[in-house]
């Protein structure tokens, strides 16, 4: 039954989150399009993502909103009811979405190799990619294309941004002619964030040399404690627009930037989406599983230290996608190498 003799005429795409993992999935939906152009694609994503995507262009969405729990399953029921696909693409390893699956009728359910699937996905499809050892995250996914018969790669992470949400960026660093350094000092996960200090010392350093340092992140207390902490150090010279943007006016902020200085987060990789290069801060992930895919060249990674640290092991020996969690671990990151990187753009 795979690889395909021909263009299914319909397929089901299940990826929920998170933003970082929406840009990855952006190739993924271009070379769909250009390769099968008459495929009509259902994507059922979560809430907040969908915001950040809503309007690609000949993209049916069907939104998931754990935010109602339970209630979220019969609503995706009811929007599925009636609904068959040729194809789904369960490209997401959890229950909740492995649950929402059993509501979407088709007869090939393509998932996880059963080496690398977590929450048992394996028992909620019928279909395996084929299990490459030590991949990134984008490469997983174009599995899911291969195994159907795709072989073409484009490597496009467009994402649409409004002209009016560009505008919004424009005037809210207007009149700046020196080079931007974007810092979004926080992950979700909190453990992989750097240290205040260092985002202070790195601050005052780019703005020693002449570069405008702008300041963004979610509307929550750790994002605005660290953007507040970084302000005072740098004397108010920083832009801070923490908590003031949505995920359309973040986009076209970094879309503006010349620099992105970030850990393993949604706008680091939002960063490979606009063609902004990302200094990456790695340690508690493995960058070469999740760094911005085209943004080798300006990483800090301090992964292989941590994982010798921890287990007494290097990265090799250890499962693919291996974490580290300990308190201090991006502490291991030092002011002298973000430097290094960042004297690239100087």
């Amino acid at each position: 039954m795979l690889p395909l003799t021909e263009p299914p005429n319909s397929i089901c795409i299940m990826r929920l989150s998170a933003i970082g993992d929406i840009s990855h999935m952006m190739p993924i939906i271009h070379t769909l399009q250009k390769s099968w152009p008459h495929c009509e694609i259902t994507w059922i994503i979560g809430s907040n993502e969908h915001h950040l995507v809503s309007d690609l262009e000949n993209i049916n969405f069907i939104i998931f909103d754990k935010a109602q729990k339970w209630h979220a399953y019969q609503l995706i029921k009811q929007q599925l009811k009636g609904k068959k696909f040729d194809v789904l693409l369960h490209m997401q390893m959890s229950l909740r979405s492995s649950f929402a699956s059993l509501f979407i009728k088709a007869p090939i359910k393509i998932g996880f190799d059963r080496k690398r699937s977590h929450d048992f996905q394996w028992l909620f499809t019928n279909h395996k990619i084929k299990h490459t050892p030590k991949q990134h995250v984008i490469d997983s996914f174009f599995s899911f294309l291969e195994i159907m018969g795709i072989k073409e790669r484009i490597m496009d992470w467009s994402i649409p941004i409004p002209d009016k949400d560009r505008l919004w960026a424009k005037n809210k660093i207007a009149f700046q002619q020196q080079k931007i350094l974007l810092i979004a000092p926080c992950s979700s996960m909190s453990y992989r964030n750097w240290t205040i200090e260092g985002y202070q010392t790195i601050a005052k350093y780019a703005l020693s040399k002449n570069m405008t340092v702008v300041i963004v992140g979610g509307n929550n207390r750790i994002e605005h404690h660290y953007a507040d902490q970084i302000q005072q150090a740098c004397n108010h010279l920083c832009l801070n627009i923490t908590g003031q943007s949505n995920l359309k006016q973040l986009l076209a902020l970094i879309s503006e930037a010349d620099v992105i200085l970030a850990p393993d987060s949604g706008p680091a990789h939002l960063g490979t989406a606009c063609s902004t290069p990302v200094i990456g801060l790695y340690a508690c992930t493995n960058p070469e599983r999740a760094r911005p895919y085209l943004s080798q060249n300006y990483l800090v990674n301090q992964y292989p230290q941590a994982i010798e640290a921890k287990h007494k092991k290097t990265v090799d020996a250890m499962p693919w996608g291996t974490r580290v969690r300990d308190e201090g671990t991006m502490e291991r990151i030092t002011i002298e190498q973000v430097k290094e990187q960042l004297n690239k753009f100087i």
